[in-house]
């Protein structure tokens, strides 16, 4: 890109993030950066908020997170719980008992209401958020990026986080490789009324159901109805589908369209699996399906971004204040790259149980049998749910590297003390200090705490940065994920109050 055309690339950052896209990643990670006072700006292209109904969910742990920023009680206003089961592949199995959660269950919630909450969280918390602006290029330097608009206008910000997309513009300026595979089945789906029983409906689906498995019809209430249906034969795919096209394919599938009318939303998707090379290239990021992209079985999009985002806001916070390790940043990647790797090997295997093949059908018969195992329903659940993720932090305890659930602590819930997104060590020996690190970790100190083990080290994403009772042992853990202490080391009695 020719540098001459960015005329503010010799002037101070006006901004330290600038975040392109206002989705639920973008919207949340302005928010997670506004918590430790980073200047944030949010570029939407979009003039208006996105108006279409679609139901999204969200799985156990991004309930977690959205606890741990007291974000959960307002979400739940607004959506309806749902049995935290038969997510794999849709093979209908419960979930199995004892999910080690406060929230085990799946919430179903409007896409323009979850977006609209976490993007007033942000605003609230005072982050900047500018529509009708799309980010057309951008040139980085050793002390920041410029940013150029669509109507020429030049930013500049000390990181550029792309947020935008699985087509996202940033991605595709920063060079950086999108290798996978295309898209070879396309699917429709939408949300609209039907014109016949439900008892029809239920009989048609089960019959259908039993071989065809990327055809639904499933109630919302009000006569509102969820289908799904295979789009072959619908051959423009640059063009959104109609209602037509819908009532087409349910004539072809099931011999009916059972009446569908006034479609709330309609949609295609296919099955492309992507996943960007690298997540950083100097100063720019990416995030969210700007840096992975996979068909929705399993529901698990929306989730991965947003879990993007709670471990990236906290990292990119950390270096702009100046107390960063000199590889935390790094770790971002080191981290997410594999999960999304793990997502994308998921969807691939789950889309392949939707085949009406032979040998694909039998091999989904196969696995509904081994899934009545506890042991196998629950890995594929913690898996779909994101809850068996283990981060590698090296040698040390299972629970190393992995996330705390809201266990009970004697001043509450253990993620009411997350709210600031700052780390917590929560301490039952009630005797360990946190020194010249206590302007970016909490500390409790509860020997009653519901914990198995003497005193844990959490990051602010929730997850375990150590385990141990040993002073000096901590103080080797701060520093690896704290930096160095913030003052000359006067250390005091540990304090067993609530962090305010």
């Amino acid at each position: 890109m020719d540098s001459s055309q960015f005329s503010n690339a010799d002037r101070p950052p006006v901004f330290d993030v600038i975040i392109a896209g206002c989705g639920p990643t973008g919207a949340l990670l302005a928010a997670e950066l506004r918590l430790h006072d980073v200047r944030v700006l949010v570029l939407e292209k979009e003039t208006e908020p996105v108006s279409f109904v679609r139901i999204v969910g969200l799985h156990i742990r991004s309930l977690e997170l959205m606890a741990m920023r007291g974000l959960l009680d307002r979400m739940l206003e607004h959506g309806r719980r749902r049995p935290a089961g038969g997510f794999f592949a849709a093979i209908d199995k419960p979930a199995p008992k004892g999910l080690d959660s406060a929230h085990a269950y799946l919430l179903g919630i409007p896409q323009p209401v979850i977006e609209r909450l976490l993007e007033e969280h942000a605003t609230r918390l005072g982050a900047q958020v500018r529509r009708g602006c799309a980010v057309a290029g951008f040139e980085q330097d050793d002390e920041g990026v410029t940013v150029e608009l669509a109507d020429g206008e030049q930013l500049r910000s000390r990181y550029l986080v792309g947020c935008d997309g699985g087509r996202s513009t940033v991605r595709k300026l920063l060079g950086v490789a999108f290798p996978g595979e295309p898209s070879r089945t396309e699917t429709l789906m939408g949300e609209m009324k039907v014109g016949v029983p439900q008892e029809e409906i239920a009989a048609k689906v089960t019959e259908i159901g039993r071989t065809n498995k990327r055809f639904w019809l499933r109630p919302f209430g009000e006569g509102v109805y969820s289908v799904v249906v295979p789009a072959q034969g619908i051959s423009d795919r640059t063009e959104p589908p109609t209602l037509e096209d819908f009532r087409q394919q349910l004539r072809t599938v099931a011999g009916t369209d059972f009446g569908v009318h006034s479609p709330r939303w309609l949609s295609r998707f296919g099955d492309a699996t992507r996943l960007a090379e690298r997540y950083r290239v100097g100063r720019v990021l990416l995030a969210g399906d700007a840096a992975h992209i996979h068909p929705p079985t399993g529901g698990q999009g929306l989730n991965l971004g947003v879990q993007d985002a709670f471990n990236l806001g906290w990292k990119l916070a950390a270096q702009i204040r100046g107390w960063a390790p000199e590889t935390l940043l790094d770790t971002y990647q080191d981290e997410r790259h594999p999960v999304a790797e793990d997502v994308l090997d998921n969807t691939r295997a789950q889309m392949a149980l939707h085949s009406t093949e032979p040998g694909p059908q039998a091999v989904r018969r196969l696995l509904a049998e081994l899934m009545d195992f506890d042991e196998v329903n629950r890995h594929l659940i913690e898996k779909i749910t994101a809850i068996g993720i283990r981060y590698d932090f090296g040698e040390g305890p299972d629970l190393l590297g992995r996330r705390l659930p809201d266990i009970d602590v004697k001043s509450g819930r253990l993620y009411g003390l997350l709210r600031r997104g700052r780390g917590l060590l929560l301490d039952r020996t009630e005797r360990l200090t946190l020194g010249g690190w206590s302007d970016r970790v909490d500390h409790l100190a509860d020997a009653t705490a519901a914990l198995d083990v003497p005193c844990v080290l959490l990051r602010p994403d929730g997850h375990v940065a150590w385990v141990g009772d040993d002073q000096q042992d901590l103080d080797d853990h701060l520093s690896r994920w704290f930096g160095k202490p913030a003052r000359p080391d006067r250390r005091s009695a540990p304090t067993a109050t609530r962090p305010g």
